[in-house]
């Protein structure tokens, strides 16, 4: 007994060692103001290992939550004033809630009266999520935490303290996730639709808006992520966001804090720890971090005039998040809140299916990376797939399960960590698994079937993996929407 302390004691010892040196190390660094510095810093490894996290997407456009099926309603606000599409959401605010009525009105009626922050955080680790990016402000300048820089500039409906929920709500929430072991981000948009310094004096924007309130952000709740946006309109020099994200570094007591690259309309896919696409199909690479993230349906924003057939199903979801991490991206998942701050019993489903999935066959998914050969292709013609930023068509059923005719389908994804592959297969290949490509370049050692444990037998030759299948279980309670099988190569 007290050689099994003695040993516990000694690797926690070395554990401890090793991370203060390294924090040691890193404190040591200063970053400069330009991008040169800020790329030099390493994006800590904790983001590359979690693979799978949730947007929440929630404000005073949650109490309307409505916009044109196939839009954004998270930008009533834009929508309204621009009179977008045909007037759409104008006539539909005009005749719920009448001439006069501006968006900041929509404060006293974003009560928040039915949100529990644990029950929040209880659903995203049932969803089997490693963190959280939470919208803190979009582009109306609404902030979810008492922000001296919003009240001054919008009035006390700006301040969730004062009017409305009367609480900070990412403080509540941020404590309640970190309670549960998961990493917090924090969504901040950099401009403001209609700030008067924004649109009449953009230097005062930034030195006297954006940046102090940037700082407040950062130093009350110490994120694991800034997640910024709104960047597109003007340069990083402009925001000056290098020489924010330098202060980010030398200042913030998170030393494991990560980045993303919306800091300037010349910084995506070009500057930062994460490079990001929405609602697309992601990225093929495994030498920098990225990022796909979308909501469930066609809003990040709760929208209530999206229906059932709007909504991504599980197997669509999971498959989605395989065939990213396969890729060596993460998949950001959005919800969207309603005003009480329940979350609509649609998403939470979602999540839970997804949680389930991962519960079993987690381990062919965090802390992977990509595999020079990440995906298995069947005979037939390959479908044209598109790559970027935004809104890039992405149905992984037709990819997988559902082809058109003559169509080549993904057969496997393939992920990888330490010696072993893992194979996901999006549908029950029968008695046999043929894993023919590349991914496999070694006689394995062992070959387990993650749903059950199973240790399966299995014939290699000439290349060729054949991997003799179980049983199918009707009545196992089996997680369907797609196998995953580690093959060891020890």
């Amino acid at each position: 007994m007290v050689r099994h302390i003695f040993l516990f004691s000694r690797a926690a010892a070395i554990g401890l060692l090793f991370m203060i040196f390294s924090q040691a190390l890193q404190s040591q660094t200063r970053f400069e103001p330009n991008w040169q510095s800020i790329d030099s810093r390493p994006t800590p490894q904790w983001f590359s290992d979690a693979k799978f996290g949730i947007f929440v997407c929630w404000g005073l456009y949650s109490v309307p939550a409505w916009s044109p099926k196939g839009q954004y309603s998270e930008w009533y606000m834009y929508w309204m004033k621009q009179k977008a599409f045909e007037g759409k959401v104008y006539d539909f605010h005009l005749n719920k809630y009448g001439p006069g009525f501006e968006f900041k009105d929509f404060a006293p009626l974003f009560k928040a009266e039915l949100w529990n922050p644990d029950d929040w955080a209880d659903l995203f680790q049932r969803a089997g999520a490693k963190y959280i990016v939470f919208t803190t402000k979009h582009h109306s300048g609404y902030t979810l935490w008492p922000s001296a820089e919003a009240e001054q500039t919008w009035g006390e409906n700006y301040n969730p303290v004062k009017v409305g929920p009367k609480r900070d709500l990412v403080g509540d929430l941020t404590t309640a996730v970190k309670k549960k072991g998961l990493k917090m981000g924090l969504y901040y948009s950099l401009f403001e639709w209609y700030h008067p310094w924004y649109l009449n004096d953009f230097h005062d924007f930034v030195s006297k808006h954006f940046h102090p309130q940037f700082k407040d952000l950062v130093t009350r709740y110490e994120p694991d992520i800034l997640w910024a946006d709104g960047e597109w309109e003007q340069t990083s020099e402009a925001w000056r966001t290098p020489e924010l994200l330098a202060w980010l570094f030398n200042e913030s007591k998170n030393k494991e804090v990560v980045i993303n690259d919306r800091w300037g309309n010349d910084s995506r896919h070009k500057h930062g720890g994460f490079y990001t696409t929405e609602y697309g199909s992601g990225m093929d690479d495994d030498k920098h971090p990225w990022e796909e993230n979308r909501g469930m349906g066609y809003s990040y924003g709760y929208n209530r005039a999206e229906n059932l057939e709007d909504y991504r199903s599980s197997q669509e979801l999971i498959l989605m998040l395989a065939d990213i991490v396969s890729r060596g991206g993460n998949l950001c998942l959005d919800i969207g809140p309603a005003a009480d701050g329940q979350i609509p019993v649609i998403m939470q489903e979602r999540l839970v299916q997804i949680g389930n999935w991962l519960k079993v066959n987690g381990d062919a998914i965090y802390g992977t990376r990509m595999c020079s050969t990440p995906v298995q292709w069947s005979a037939g013609q390959k479908p044209e797939i598109k790559r970027g930023e935004f809104m890039v068509p992405y149905n992984i059923l037709k990819e997988t399960v559902r082809p058109d005719s003559g169509q080549a389908v993904k057969e496997i994804f393939f992920t990888k960590k330490g010696n072993s592959i893992y194979a996901i297969v999006p549908k029950w290949p029968g008695k046999n698994l043929i894993i023919n490509d590349l991914a496999v370049t070694r006689h394995p050692s062992l070959v387990t079937f993650l749903q059950t444990g199973q240790k399966l037998k299995f014939h290699y030759q000439g290349g060729e993996l054949s991997i003799e299948m179980p049983s199918f279980d009707p009545n196992g309670n089996w997680a369907t929407e797609a196998f995953a099988f580690k093959i060891e190569n020890n």
